[in-house]
């Protein structure tokens, strides 16, 4: 009797091991803004217009459901992503948000954006961080296109493409 428990204690702590799903994914950027800190805030807590600072979406629309506020982006590629804001912090100037649902290859992402004073005058800083999983969630084989490379690849995109243009919308006079 002694062995089949051991054994079936065995047989569990070895299926354990190896059942441990994706691993959460991070991506965080920053980019030096010449331009002051509320300038460039104003503008992205502006939640409705992201379609302004962000070329890979061609629309946004804002609407309250409830005591949430969803943005729903029409992407250049042709999908749509639903976001959900967590909240604006105008002391710390963080804007947090998530996304619902959508045409992007994450899962549970959620993500901030906080503009800082910069080390110049007239000087920002602003970073963006994302926290994320892939698509596919149970153990190998994976999938193509809801792997963690994937997943990293969107999201780096998106804050390699939003935060040169939001530099350049911020330091137009």
């Amino acid at each position: 009797m002694k062995k089949i428990i051991i054994g079936f204690f065995l047989l569990f702590v070895s299926i354990n091991v190896f059942a441990h799903g994706p691993s959460p994914q991070k991506v965080e950027k920053s980019i030096k803004i010449n331009a002051s800190p509320d300038k460039v805030w104003a503008i992205i807590k502006d939640f409705g217009n992201f379609q302004k600072w962000q070329p890979l979406v061609t629309d946004s629309k804002v609407e309250k459901k409830g005591e949430d506020t969803l943005r729903t982006l029409t992407l250049k590629s042709g999908g749509k992503v639903v976001e959900r804001l967590k909240g604006i912090d105008e002391e710390t100037m963080k804007l947090k948000y998530e996304i619902l649902e959508g045409a992007v290859p994450v899962a549970d992402y959620n993500s901030f954006i906080v503009v800082a004073k910069g080390s110049g005058p007239n000087e920002s800083s602003v970073t963006w961080v994302g926290r994320f999983y892939r698509v596919y969630k149970l153990n190998p084989p994976i999938p193509p296109g809801q792997d963690d490379e994937t997943a990293i690849k969107a999201v780096t995109e998106m804050y390699d493409s939003g935060l040169p243009a939001l530099k350049k919308l911020a330091e137009t006079k």
